[in-house]
C-alpha cells in the first residue's frame, strides 16, 4: 500500500468517525463517505450502526478490514457543514487527503459553539415557545421558560458528570415533572403537563424516531433497528423521570389541579416561530448564517401540516409538512451547497411524533392502557408518514449531489 492511499484510508476513516459523532445517519452517512472514497480512488464498502463503523478497503478477498466503535453523539449542524466542506474540496481534488486530515482534526478539537448562558436561554426560550404550539397560555409560557432553564443548567452539570449524564432523560423528566406541579400547585392556575411537555421538547427522542425509520426505509435494518430501540428506551426512562418527579411534587405539595385553557393573542403564534428555530440553531449548534433558512424551513413545516391537517388529517397532515421541509432542505443545500440536513433537522423539529410517544409513556402509567397503545400507534404512524415526506422530498426536488458538484467545477 502506497503513502497516498494510506493517506486516503486515514482520512475515509477520520471522516466517517467525524460525521458520526456530528450525528449523521447510517444511509447518510455511509453514502457521503463511500463516495469520497471513490473520488480518492479507494474500492471501500462501510457498515454504520449507532455504535460502531466497519470499512473495508481492497477487493474482495483481499479485503483490509477496521473497527471503529463510536458513540451516538449530539446533533452538530455547524461541525457537520465544516467537515461536509473538507470532504467536499478533499474530493474534489482541491486539498490533499493528508491536509484534509489536519482540519478534520482542528474541527473535532474545536470547542462548543457557544457558550453555557446561550445554551440555556435557547432551553428556555425554545421550551416556551413550544408551549405556544401545545395550545398553552401567558401562565404555561412562563412556566415553559423557567423549566426550561432548570433543564438547560441540569444539561450543563451533565456535561461535567459522566455518572449524570446516563441518566440525564430520566433526571430531567423527573425535574420537570416537579416544577410543572409545583408550578401548578402554588402559582395555578397552570396547565401542568403542557409546561412539562414543553420544557421536556427539545430531549424528546421524535427525531431519533424519523431517523430509525428513515434508515429502514433505506434498508438500514440494523442501524435502523437500533436507533429505534435507543429512542423507545428513552421515552421510557423519561416516564419514569415523570412518574418519580410528579409522585414527590403531589406528596410535598398536593395534587395539580385542573387549569383552564386560555385563549391567546394570534401574533404569538408568529413570535414562537421565530423563537423556537432560533433557539434551535444554538442548541442544535448551527452556524448563525443558516438561520434564515432554518426559520423558513420550521414556518414550511408548521403551516404545511396545518395545511395538510385540514386536507388529509392530522396524521397525514404530517406528510405534507415533511415533504415540504425536505424540499426546502434539498433546494438550499443545492443552492448554497451546504447538507440538508442543516435546515430539515431543526425544521422537523416540530413535527416529531415524540410528544405523541411521551403522552403515550404517561398514559400507560396512570393505567390508562387504550389511551397509550392508541397513542403509541399515533408515534408510530406520525413517524412513517414523515420519513415518508421526506423520502418524496428527494423526488420533488432532487438532493444536492457532490459528483454533480465536481462536474460543474472541472
Amino acid at each position: 500500500m502506497s503513502l497516498e492511499q494510506a493517506a486516503a484510508r486515514a482520512f475515509v476513516l477520520k471522516l466517517g468517525r467525524g460525521l458520526h459523532a456530528a450525528g449523521y445517519s447510517a444511509h447518510r452517512l455511509e453514502e457521503a463517505v463511500m463516495l469520497v472514497a471513490r473520488r480518492l480512488g479507494l474500492e471501500a464498502h462501510l457498515f454504520s450502526t449507532p455504535t460502531a463503523l466497519f470499512a473495508a478497503f481492497g477487493p474482495e478477498g483481499e479485503q483490509r478490514t477496521h473497527l471503529l466503535r463510536v458513540e451516538p453523539g449530539s446533533t452538530d449542524l455547524g461541525r457537520l457543514a465544516a467537515l461536509d466542506g473538507v470532504a467536499t474540496r478533499v474530493a474534489l481534488g482541491q486539498e490533499s487527503p493528508e491536509r484534509g486530515s489536519e482540519e478534520l482534526d482542528a474541527i473535532l478539537a474545536a470547542p462548543p459553539r457557544y457558550g453555557p448562558v446561550l445554551s440555556v436561554l435557547a432551553f428556555a426560550f425554545s421550551s416556551a415557545a413550544a408551549s405556544r404550539f401545545f395550545g398553552g397560555g401567558p401562565r404555561e409560557a412562563l412556566g415553559s421558560l423557567a423549566v426550561g432553564c432548570a433543564i438547560g443548567l441540569l444539561a450543563l452539570l451533565s456535561g461535567r458528570l459522566p455518572a449524570l449524564s446516563r441518566v440525564f432523560e430520566a433526571s430531567a423528566a423527573a425535574l420537570a415533572a416537579f416544577l410543572a406541579t409545583v408550578l401548578a400547585v402554588r402559582f395555578g392556575p397552570v396547565a401542568a403537563f403542557t409546561v412539562m411537555l414543553s420544557g421536556l421538547i427539545v430531549l424528546v427522542p421524535g427525531f431519533a424516531l424519523t431517523t430509525g425509520v428513515l434508515e429502514l426505509a433505506h434498508r438500514h435494518l440494523m442501524a435502523g433497528t437500533a436507533r429505534l430501540a435507543g429512542a423507545i428506551g428513552t421515552l421510557l426512562a423519561m416516564g419514569f423521570g415523570v412518574a418519580i418527579g410528579g409522585r414527590l411534587a403531589e406528596v410535598l405539595f398536593g395534587h395539580a389541579p385542573l387549569a383552564p385553557v386560555v385563549a391567546t393573542a394570534g401574533w404569538t403564534e408568529w413570535l414562537a416561530l421565530v423563537v423556537a428555530p432560533l433557539g434551535f440553531v444554538v442548541l442544535l449548534k448551527a452556524e448563525w448564517r443558516d438561520a434564515p433558512a432554518i426559520v423558513a424551513a420550521s414556518a414550511l413545516a408548521y403551516f404545511g401540516t396545518r395545511l395538510g391537517s385540514q386536507l388529509l388529517g392530522p396524521e397525514l397532515g404530517a406528510f405534507l409538512g415533511a415533504l415540504a421541509v425536505g424540499a426546502w432542505g434539498n433546494a438550499y443545500a443545492r443552492w448554497r451547497h451546504r447538507p440538508a440536513v442543516i435546515v430539515v433537522s431543526p425544521g422537523i423539529l416540530l413535527l416529531v411524533p415524540g410528544s405523541v410517544g411521551f403522552r403515550s409513556v404517561t398514559s400507560l402509567l396512570d393505567r390508562n392502557t387504550v389511551l397509550g397503545i392508541e397513542s403509541a400507534f399515533t408515534m408510530a404512524f406520525v413517524a412513517v408518514c414523515l420519513a415518508t415526506g421526506l423520502l418524496f422530498a428527494n423526488v420533488v426536488v432532487p438532493p444536492r449531489s457532490l459528483l454533480a458538484e465536481g462536474a460543474r467545477k472541472e
